[in-house]
């Protein structure tokens, strides 16, 4: 990619396609030829001819590969091109095979008929794929010239030199045969084209002289042969399966410290965990008493109360059983970010961790402030990765020419914020919220030079802002012609709702240059094509887009996708997740790693409940035990191929122990018998989707292994068009994105130029691109809720992923919460509106992906996700019963006994401590835990209410409610907006509850007092029962009174009215007068005196 190429604006329906240049910039400079290619099936040079040009060997599609391959695939193989499945021609210099005949164009008679050693060849290619399929990632490994056929024994030390054992001590001693034999030597060489040098072993010398019976290897040795055996007993122990059947079991026994596993499970004590799942079961057992007693103990003059209460505590217990059992397995993890540096960072050698795409989205500028997401971009651009694995991907959904321009201007900071950044080690890496933290600075700082250029720094930062609110500024008022770009153009995206594809390269290969000369992580402007009469799937579909523009252009087998306030506040989170990405016990089954999500800028008190710490802490840690937690939208790293709709690789089941006590015919028989019947018995979806399943194959040979299983027993040209065809209609007709989607780790053509990919970048963009695909239904996020995070996530666990959820000591990243009231409770009908969407769809987890790879507990999990909204109906009656209660002088249980009384006692008990031990293996405190209980009520009777209301009218009478985008923080004072009022009809509810408990309240206690002292028994449970809705909406109370106790004239308005109607309606209706339920006295006439 070339960062000078300038903003690439087009349409592929209409053919258009416009290179706008900034001011003062020459045109791209003209690409150097590449001197040599990587075969893509081997991993060598591909080489030249005999006429000393680049070798090709397919000349429809110039698919890389090398001359040894080309001739195995011609003679061996199937004979046609991996990548376009056209067959090969015999090239100058190669011998003629079966099938060339009706070829005429070559005249080679000196190499027609020359035929090599069959063997020799085989071996020599076997030896290659043995070497590129082995552990340790050999196809990063120079091969040497010479090709050498690799031992058939385990290597301990995974192909590397151990330290404290010297080479000449080796138990494998390397020498020659002479005629052509071969050799076996410890790999690698030091110089790879040197040959080693003969010894010669002398049989009066002992043994030890040449390792066999050296110290050091013996105890290598027994201590590798005891690990393995007890590896072996724990594997039959178990039956031949992992400890908890995702395939993260006990840690192998390794021999060197590379090639330990990068993470371990941390379970939890079991003096904190066994007490918490004994309190769950005696609870469940209170339940069924507790329930006994209320169903068979009606209340016959308050029948209708009585009926109520029963029906809600029914649902609200249900809700605890799917809120509480996906929490019995919690853990925890731990990273070794040490041993990742070790396995995939040698020393002199260049980089082996996967490369990663990063994802920004954005929207309305003005909401979405764009200082906010420079900051997010510049910590992404300074991350602790190698510069050439990282691209971020900015998606401006609202083509909004602010946004291209800040991000320009980011571009241009960056250069002197990054290297400052890796110079000094500093965290965070978003300079807003760096220059921002009130601690010691000079903590662990050792160059003197730091105090100097920290100054420096944060001035040119406040430059920065200073013109980044210029621009901010100026964009508050558009003119009428709208905004025209610097050269005079016309800005692509003036109309929102009907402009082509943008995509611009800031950052590149040829301009991405920091002030030190160091190169940086490239920076791509995309804004996706909109026109009228085309579902653009709001958020989805820009993640979407941004999953196609980079397949194209960088192709990475990861992604991280972040909202544009969430900022990377840990420079080793990208390291964290590939500690279970890249782990090969834990990886290949790992579709994403997901963060919890931090919080800046709210107070202490945390009022709305913005941190979700039950969630974080207690709830996805349980989830974490049983299939991984959800996706929550945001902190994510995923696998490309999972977010592609294939299935997880299957966990190869060891052979049945069964046979081994029967004679060996009745054994072959038996099995042969049995696998006959299940070929027989295959379901047709099986085969529908045998050509979008892929096993454990490594990216350089799985073409050439899809191709060859793919066309076998069938016509070759047949089944590549059959192939073609079923990609293209999952994919879409992009053939340079659908090549992509072949490569499991990534990587993209080397013979596409950068023009050309960028003008296939424009087609994946554009309106009309995933028309009748699979997009947004199988493949990338799913469309069909504004939550599109909780569907693509249980997609992903329905095709038998898992997924990992990852706390770092320090907090991976950071965003900003809304602080105001009336922002927190939009921000949450929001979420409850797409559990209510997912609820009422084809998706829901209730009835959706029976028989896959989803575990029963990980769909409570999902099923409590999709029905909580519909808590609010019963919890909103339940709240209004003490109010009635109270105005009425009825209640919703009858007089109780003393087993009643137990029963009820021991209900609250269990709840209490079930709270107590959450927060006592979780580690969080009691104020957080408390203000999410207040939020839970505050939240079910308004927003979560609403969201019903609003899906049921969406699903069935098909009228859409457009969403709020949440206002991201910006820089006004700290906590301005906490107390800011904003009158929305989400605020009628629990304000209505309010009122009616608190005249509740003084209806019941100035009746109590008119009666007597008889009446104020009864009064204490009703009014329990009222003070628990008005210690939980407390906070909602706080908020309508205003900041610093001023209460806001409207509210005490209202107020005074709504509570001078109630009074009066109330004593016109039961005056407050004495009653006495004795006998009635009359005067009888006679004198008593």
């Amino acid at each position: 990619m070339e960062a000078s190429a300038g903003l690439v604006a087009g349409s592929h329906n209409r053919n258009e396609l416009v290179v706008i240049r900034r001011e003062g910039e020459s045109g791209p400079r003209p690409l150097q030829q590449l001197s040599g290619q990587i075969c893509q099936i081997c991993g060598d040079d591909v080489g030249l001819t005999v006429d000393g040009e680049l070798f090709v060997a397919c000349n429809e599609c110039a698919f890389p590969i090398c001359r040894t391959c080309y001739e195995y695939e011609r003679r061996e193989g199937n004979q046609v091109c991996p990548q376009c499945k056209t067959r090969f021609k015999r090239l100058k210099g190669c011998a003629r095979v079966p099938g060339d005949e009706e070829e005429d164009g070559i005249d080679d008679l000196e190499n027609e008929f020359n035929f090599m050693g069959k063997d020799k060849q085989d071996n020599q290619l076997e030896s290659m794929l043995q070497g590129h399929m082995s552990y340790g990632r050999g196809g990063d490994v120079d091969m040497p010239h010479m090709v050498h056929t690799m031992p058939q024994v385990p290597l301990l030390t995974n192909g590397q030199m151990i330290d404290d054992i010297p080479p000449e001590q080796h138990a494998l001693v390397p020498s020659f045969m002479g005629g052509g034999g071969k050799r076996i030597h410890p790999l690698p060489f030091a110089d790879p084209n040197l040959p080693v040098q003969p010894r010669s072993m002398d049989p009066s010398k002992d043994l030890a002289a040449y390792g066999y019976g050296s110290v050091a290897w013996k105890e290598r040795m027994e201590s590798w042969k005891q690990k393995q055996e007890k590896l072996h007993q724990m594997r039959n122990d178990n039956g031949g399966k992992d400890w908890d059947n995702d395939g993260d079991g006990p840690d192998l026994p390794l021999m060197d410290e590379a090639r330990q596993p990068l993470s371990r499970k941390l379970p939890l004590p079991s003096s904190q965990i066994n007490p918490y799942r004994m309190i769950i079961i005696i609870r469940l057992v209170v339940l069924g008493f507790f329930f006994h007693y209320r169903i068979t103990h009606p209340v016959s003059d308050a029948f209708a109360l009585w009926l109520i209460s029963v029906i809600c505590e029914i649902w609200f217990a249900i809700s605890w059983i799917l809120d509480q059992f996906p929490k019995w397995l919690p853990i925890e993890r731990e990273t070794y970010l040490d041993r990742l540096s070790l396995r995939y960072e040698k020393e002199g050698q260049p980089s082996q961790l996967a490369p990663v795409d990063i994802y920004v989205s954005t929207v309305d500028p003005l909401k979405e402030p764009p200082l906010v997401t420079a900051n997010t971009v510049l910590s992404i651009l300074a991350v602790d990765y190698p510069v050439e694995k990282v691209s971020c991907y900015v998606s401006d959904d609202g083509a909004a020419m602010l946004t291209f321009e800040a991000l320009s201007e980011t571009s241009e900071f960056a250069k002197k914020w990054v290297p400052f950044c890796k110079k000094f080690n500093i965290e965070p890496r978003a300079p807003e919220w760096y220059f921002q933290q009130k601690i010691d600075y000079l903590k662990d700082k050792v160059q003197a030079s730091f105090i100097k250029e920290r100054r420096a720094m944060k001035r040119e930062y406040e430059e920065f802002k200073v013109r980044i609110n210029a621009l901010v500024a100026k964009a508050q008022k558009v003119p009428e012609e709208g905004w025209t770009m610097q050269d005079g153009t016309p800005w692509p995206g003036n109309n929102v709702r009907d402009h082509p594809g943008m995509i611009q390269v800031f950052l590149g290969q040829s301009g991405g240059h920091d002030e030190d000369g160091n190169e940086l992580p490239r920076l791509v402007y995309v804004s996706r094509e909109k026109r009228p009469g085309f579902n653009h799937h709001k958020k989805a579909g820009a993640m979407n887009a941004l999953v196609r523009v980079s397949a194209v252009l960088t192709n990475a087998p990861y992604l991280l996708n972040l909202d544009c306030d969430h900022y990377f506040n840990n420079s080793k989170a990208l390291r964290e997740a590939m500690c279970f990405m890249m782990d090969p016990l834990v990886g290949k089954k790992v579709c994403y790693v997901q963060f919890p999500q931090r919080f800046d800028g709210i107070d202490r008190h945390d009022r709305y409940a913005n941190r979700n710490i039950v969630f974080f802490d207690i709830n996805m840690k349980g989830l974490d035990g049983i299939q991984g937690p959800i996706y929550v939208g945001t902190g994510c790293v995923f696998r490309r191929q999972a977010l592609y709709g294939y299935d997880a690789p299957k966990t190869k089941k060891p052979p049945s122990r069964t046979c081994n006590c029967w004679p060996k015919w009745c054994c072959c028989s038996w099995c042969c018998g049995g696998k006959k019947k299940k070929k027989t018995t295959k379901s047709k979806q099986e085969k529908k989707k045998k050509f979008f399943r892929r096993g454990d194959n490594v990216a350089p040979v799985f073409a050439l292994e899809g191709i060859e299983e793919g066309v076998e027993g069938i016509e070759k040209e047949k089944s590549a068009v059959i192939s073609e065809q079923k990609l293209e209609k999952k994919f879409g007709q992009s053939p340079v994105f659908v090549a992509s989607t072949l490569l499991e780790n990534g990587g993209t053509l080397k013979s596409a130029s950068p023009a050309s990919l960028l003008k296939e970048a424009i087609h994946v963009i554009s309106c009309g691109y995933e028309d009748k695909t699979d997009w947004g239904k199988e493949v990338g996020w799913i469309y069909g809720s504004v939550t599109e995070d909780i569907l693509t996530g249980f997609k992903m666990h329905c095709h038998g992923w898992r997924s990992i959820y990852c706390i770092p000591a320090r907090p991976a990243f950071k965003g900003s919460a809304p602080l105001n009231l009336s922002d927190r409770l939009h921000q949450v009908l929001r979420w409850a509106l797409g559990s209510v969407e997912i609820f009422l769809s084809r998706h829901c987890p209730l009835w959706y992906g029976y028989g896959s790879g989803l575990k029963w507990l990980e769909r409570l999990s999902y099923i409590n996700a999709t029905v909580y909204p519909w808590t609010s109906i019963p919890l909103l009656a339940y709240c209004t019963l003490p109010a009635v209660c109270l105005l009425t002088g009825k209640f919703i249980t009858p007089e109780l006994n003393n087993v009643a009384s137990l029963w009820f006692l021991s209900l609250f008990i269990c709840i209490f401590a079930t709270s107590i031990l959450e927060m006592r293996w979780s580690g969080i405190g009691i104020d957080d835990w408390w203000r999410n209980e207040q939020f839970w009520v505050i939240g079910g009777v308004s927003s979560h209410l609403f969201a019903v209301f609003q899906g049921l009218l969406k699903v069935l009478a098909g009228i859409d409610t457009n969403f709020t985008v949440t206002t991201k923080a910006g820089d006004d004072e700290a906590f301005s907006e906490l107390y800011t009022f904003k009158w929305t009809t989400l605020l009628i509810p629990p304000t209505t509850l309010l009122i009616l408990n608190f005249i509740g309240v003084v209806a019941g206690v100035s009746n109590a007092i008119n009666n007597g002292y008889e009446s104020w028994g009864p009064l204490f449970g009703k009014l329990f029962f009222s003070f628990w809705v008005i210690v939980h909406l407390y906070p909602f109370l706080k908020g309508l009174v205003g900041r610093q106790n001023r209460t806001p004239t409207i509210v005490v308005v209202w107020s005074i009215l709504l509570a001078s109607i109630f009074s009066l309606l109330w004593v016109r209706i039961d005056p407050f007068l004495p009653k006495n339920d004795g006998p009635l006295l009359e005067e009888c006439g006679l004198d008593c005196n």
